[in-house]
């Protein structure tokens, strides 16, 4: 067991005091495409919307109104790519304190702009969320504002625990609860809240294969710094798991899994298309558990966490094609056709005869591969899955076509 405490119920119990008035208590939508997967029924518990599009309010909110006034005075200061940034910027706004944002240079524009919107003085500094917060550590030491650390904090722990206090009261007969996992903040708040009720409920934390730090450092005992931080999940992107997180996700948490970009991508794509919900690839990680891993052992009703839904319209774009090309929706051929007339329209038409629906074509004369006489076609095709992109590429080698 570790040295490190533990919060309790009195702790999560003056949590939830504290943030009824001010956070949304949000809802829990059933899945048919997710229970048919796996046999259970599966509820989603969608945090993405919640106020500023994740659950970070709920930490940042309970621990800066614990602060007293010489503190609130300072302001506070944070670092994040975006969601505790916005999180703590809306808090301390609402409570009539100032706060100064960290964030990386490459953090998405639409996450930089709501930050300031809600009132933060936002500071692009460093590539990662790493180098941000020895900024933030460094401006708090400068100016005595109080830092307030995306998961590593007992308020914080506690703060998201009325995550789990709300599942409880939704789903009275949950028996396994999957939650997106990063630093630890949202996975060890949960775990407490769940665990302090009932200790049969299975909790799982869902992790970015790319940006793994969890697997290492509960093998070893502590936290381990991860190797790998290269994950489209940008908001579990984190390198080092926080103390007072792994002191509660080594004690409570019954598992911690990983999942591929392809089945975050895919679940994305689920999630947008069956439950209508917006969520960001973060977000998204604990369905991609349940509809890429075939022995999570579930039991009973299972309840699926999305943490979150800011994501930037261009890169929901990107991940969405990335989810179709992986389901096997998506086909981009490149063909070399005769430079003639008709020439195309033998192509497109050999294409729709196979069923395909073609959403755009390139053609060039300038590849230095071709030859006189022939030119390159590139096509961009939806398809109706894997067996279905095999018949197109079956057909196109039928008819003589070369293409990649």
């Amino acid at each position: 067991m570790s040295a490190q405490p533990l919060v309790d119920l009195a702790h999560i119990d003056r949590a939830v005091q504290l943030l009824a008035p001010v956070m949304r208590r949000t809802p829990v939508v059933a899945s048919r495409a997710l229970s048919e997967r796996c046999g259970h029924d599966v509820w989603l518990k969608c945090e993405n919307l919640q106020r500023t599009g994740s659950f970070k309010p709920r930490g940042a909110y309970l621990r800066i109104a614990g602060l007293d006034e010489e503190q609130r005075a300072r302001g506070v200061v944070a670092a994040s790519a975006g969601n505790h940034a916005q999180g703590v910027a809306w808090s301390a706004g609402t409570l009539g304190i100032s706060s100064t944002v960290f964030m990386p240079t490459g953090a998405s524009l639409p996450k930089v702009a709501a930050t300031r919107a809600y009132g933060a003085d936002v500071m692009l500094h460093g590539a990662t969320v790493d180098e941000s917060l020895d900024a933030a550590i460094a401006f708090a030491d400068e100016t005595g504002a109080v830092l307030i650390h995306p998961f590593d904090h007992p308020d914080i722990v506690a703060g998201q625990a009325t995550v789990g206090i709300e599942v409880l009261e939704q789903m009275p007969d949950v028996g396994t609860v999957l939650v997106p996992l990063g630093g630890g903040g949202l996975l060890a708040g949960v775990a407490a809240a769940i665990k302090l009720h009932n200790r049969a409920i299975r909790v799982i934390g869902v992790q970015a294969a790319a940006a793994a730090a969890w697997p290492d450092s509960l093998a070893q005992g502590g936290p381990v710094k991860a190797t790998s931080m290269n994950t489209m999940a940008d908001g579990i992107a984190v390198a080092k798991p926080g103390v007072v997180p792994f002191a509660h996700v080594s004690e409570l948490v019954d598992e911690v899994v990983t999942v591929s970009e392809e089945a975050i991508s895919q679940a994305l794509v689920l999630v947008l298309e069956r439950a209508k919900l917006v969520v960001e690839p973060a977000g998204a990680t604990a369905v991609a558990a349940i509809t890429s891993i075939p022995d999570l052992r579930l039991d009973g009703q299972v309840c699926v966490v999305l943490s979150g839904g800011n994501i930037d319209p261009l890169l929901l774009t990107q991940v969405t094609t990335h989810g179709l090309r992986a389901a096997g929706r998506y086909l981009t051929i490149t063909a070399t056709v005769p430079d003639r007339p008709g020439g195309l329209v033998a192509l497109l038409e050999l294409l729709r005869d196979i069923g395909v629906s073609v959403v755009d074509v390139i053609h060039s004369r300038v590849s230095g591969e071709l030859r006189l006489g022939e030119v390159e076609v590139t096509v961009s095709l939806e398809t109706k899955g894997p067996e279905h992109q095999a018949r197109v590429r079956a057909a196109l080698t039928e008819s003589g076509y070369s293409f990649t």
